[in-house]
């Protein structure tokens, strides 16, 4: 099992691997695998690909972001031009219902709120503008709302971790409350545990995912 020293070590390798990360202006601060990343950077972007590569290291169990960032002069944006911005993104965005996202700006933040049917569809709607220049960040409060009862749905979700490459179905259980799932159990990454969240949103009758799985990575041995 990896000390949290050379988690840390690994984590700065893997920001410096990035090309449109700077290293040097990012603080790294690990404790017992929970990854506390700080910093300045100029967009959103390195912001979400900082996170992507803490994650991405072996023996994280999770990450927290305070990381600010700050656009340069030449690249700020008002907040009513962002606004405008991220409506023709979420029009031009197939995968998002036309007139069911409504769109909130506050210094640089974007305020994601409505309701859809799917949560491939809200994950859409956030990934279509948060790239977006003069984007600080954003807050996806997007709700899932079906006219689908939550029939059969611990059945169906447990066969899709069965089905999946990604996702130890053994570690995990689930238990349903309404149209609210809750996963417990053990993984062995945060990808496995993205991947599991993932796959239970796509059941019909879903509506929120409660995700308690813990990162537990396994002993590597000589």
């Amino acid at each position: 099992m990896k000390t949290d020293y050379e988690i840390k070590e690994d984590v700065l390798n893997e920001l410096a691997w990035q090309p449109n990360i700077d290293e040097t202006k990012m603080g790294v601060i690990v404790e017992n695998g929970v990854v506390t990343l700080s910093g300045v950077v100029d967009n959103y972007t390195k912001k979400i690909a900082a996170e992507k590569a803490a994650k991405s290291v072996k023996g994280v169990k999770a990450v927290a972001l305070d990381i600010e960032v700050k656009y340069g002069t030449d690249y700020k944006k008002t907040d009513k031009e962002i606004a405008k911005a991220v409506v023709n993104a979420l029009a031009w965005d197939t995968s998002v219902p036309e007139d069911k996202v409504s769109v909130k700006v506050e210094d640089g933040w974007v305020y994601l709120s409505g309701e859809l049917k799917w949560f491939y569809q809200k994950d859409a709607a956030k990934k279509s503008v948060e790239n977006l220049l003069g984007v600080k960040g954003v807050v996806n409060s997007i709700q899932i709302k079906q006219a689908i009862q939550p029939t059969q749905i611990k059945e169906r979700i447990t066969k899709a971790f069965e089905r999946s490459a990604d996702v130890n179905a053994r570690n995990v259980t689930v238990s349903i409350d309404g149209h609210t799932v809750t996963l417990r159990g053990t993984v062995n990454s945060i990808a496995e545990k993205d991947e599991a969240q993932r796959a239970a949103y796509l059941a019909p009758g879903v509506y929120e995912v409660k995700n308690e799985l813990k990162v537990q990575y396994q002993r590597e041995y000589a």
